[in-house]
């Protein structure tokens, strides 16, 4: 089984944020590339090379998502992803009260648009992965797992 996971980071917390979701995948043998997202092409997701995509976000500012994430966010409106399963964990600060990890929603609506299959309910973690986002981030990385085994 192979997973890609694309991520944008500024201070480092997404960046954490993919590297545990990578820990949980790389635990179950499933073979990860990472990628941060600013080098990803969404129409290179149509080659099905991999069986789980999953997008890690921040949320800049008032819900924005990352300057370097837009143009694979645009370009994803225009590729056809029917079969492809995904999953999108972000992280945010809940200072910012209905605009807490935006970017999260946003993607996550972004990959429906396209037909893609979510494998698991979206995650959001306020700042940095603490102890229960951790367990939070294992079961959406078992249940993408799950998803493509069945």
């Amino acid at each position: 089984m192979r997973a890609l996971v694309l991520y944008a980071t500024i201070t480092g917390n997404n960046e954490d944020v993919a590297d545990e979701i990578i820990k949980n995948f790389q635990s179950h043998g499933v073979e990860v590339t990472k990628e941060d997202i600013i080098n990803a092409d969404p129409y290179d997701l149509q080659a099905a090379t991999n069986d789980i995509v999953v997008v890690v976000p921040y949320t800049f500012d008032k819900g924005s998502l990352p300057d370097e994430a837009l143009d694979f966010y645009e370009d994803l409106a225009m590729v056809d992803l029917h079969g492809q399963i995904f999953g999108v964990a972000g992280s945010g600060d809940v200072f910012y009260g209905a605009d807490f990890a935006k970017a999260v929603d946003k993607f996550e609506a972004q990959f429906i648009k396209a037909g893609a299959s979510q494998g698991a309910p979206s995650v959001r973690v306020n700042l940095s992965p603490n102890t229960t986002a951790k367990a939070e981030l294992k079961q959406f990385t078992d249940t993408l797992i799950a998803r493509v085994v069945k």
